[in-house]
């Protein structure tokens, strides 16, 4: 019997989510999707890929007793209300980072998933991704011993629509947060101090929001190693990907993924192909994977793989990013 999945939040997350479970995960049948501003298109798109009910009101899934888990896909500011209300009705969740912009919110559906003793998965898929998994894989087997420094480099091919900025909260909360997740990941250890400078280099309406485009992130680790994130809303060449760990037995290095890997050596140049152009193209088996690990959890009965947990530390590291950017001082990360 499948399991039986409502997806709130009809746009492009949303719809990828169905997409990939309706062609590649065969355990679980999407039966509902909802969304606000559901309209005509939205709805022959979702009955072409065999989900049957649509609705503008979240609350008809959050009723459904059929329905075993949600995935909340929704703008961020509704996050935390969803998952209290999808653990106050017994469904697993599924949610995208971040919970929310305020800890006590975040918190708040915390303990309402604990109380319900429902599963809950945060969607930081780069944990998933086949060469970030290789890198964990082996720091796990001490094959570059005690890690040492992180750098990680992350890029976007453009910058995204100032609404979208107006109700982000701002670089460090919607873009560098994989960034931090992926330093906790990788390390193995908590974030306890950041140092973040940053200008608006490329798009001058961000600077109206007290946000900026360009970064770079300093950080120290529990355990005693260092780290830098450097963060761009615009790599004209494409979707900028890269992270290098260096530790005390040696180094791993992740490049960019490119649609082909060959390169053309001539003697005036040498050619190669750009990284893949956006997220969608670079991460779009670590979003199939992520579904699949969620799903897993539920059938198997064990914590997810990325916990709610997973999903308060990296807005406690992005606040304190915020704040070290307005003071121009080095700001200590909130303990939970």
């Amino acid at each position: 019997m499948k399991l039986k999945i409502g997806i709130i939040g009809a746009g492009r997350i949303g719809r990828l989510h169905a997409e990939n479970i309706a062609t590649n995960i065969r355990e679980v049948e999407v039966k509902s999707i909802a969304d606000i501003y559901m309209n005509e298109s939205l709805e022959k798109w979702a009955y072409s890929i065999g989900i049957n009910h649509v609705y503008k009101d979240h609350r008809k899934i959050i009723e459904d007793r059929e329905i075993d888990a949600v995935l909340i896909c929704s703008p961020t500011d509704t996050h935390s209300k969803f998952i209290i209300e999808a653990a106050q009705a017994g469904k697993h969740i599924f949610c995208e980072k971040p919970i929310d912009f305020d800890v006590k919110r975040i918190e708040e559906a915390l303990n309402a998933v604990e109380k319900a003793k429902v599963k809950l998965q945060i969607g930081f898929n780069r944990r998933f991704d086949h060469n970030f998994k290789r890198i964990k894989e082996h720091i796990e087997n001490g094959k570059i011993g005690d890690v040492h420094i992180l750098r990680i480099t992350s890029r976007d091919p453009a910058p995204p629509p100032i609404e979208y900025v107006r109700v982000s909260g701002g670089i460090f909360l919607d873009m560098t947060i994989h960034d931090f997740d992926m330093a906790r990941y990788l390390t193995g250890s908590e974030v306890v101090e950041v140092y973040a400078i940053g200008e608006t280099l490329i798009d001058p309406s961000i600077k109206q929001y007290d946000d900026v485009d360009t970064a770079i992130v300093t950080l120290k680790f529990e355990n005693g190693a260092i780290g830098t994130i450097d963060n761009s809303r615009k790599a004209v060449y494409g979707y900028d990907q890269r992270v290098e760990v260096f530790g005390s037995k040696g180094c791993l290095i992740v490049g960019n993924d490119k649609p082909s890997t060959v390169e053309i050596y001539s003697e005036d140049w040498v050619y190669s192909e750009k990284p893949k152009y956006f997220f969608l193209e670079r991460y779009r088996e670590s979003y199939i994977d992520e579904i699949r690990s969620f799903i897993d959890a539920i059938l198997e009965d064990r914590e997810p793989e990325v916990t709610g947990l997973d999903g308060l530390k990296p807005v406690l590291i992005g606040l304190a990013a915020k704040k070290s950017l307005e003071t121009g001082m080095p700001v200590k990360v909130e303990r939970v």
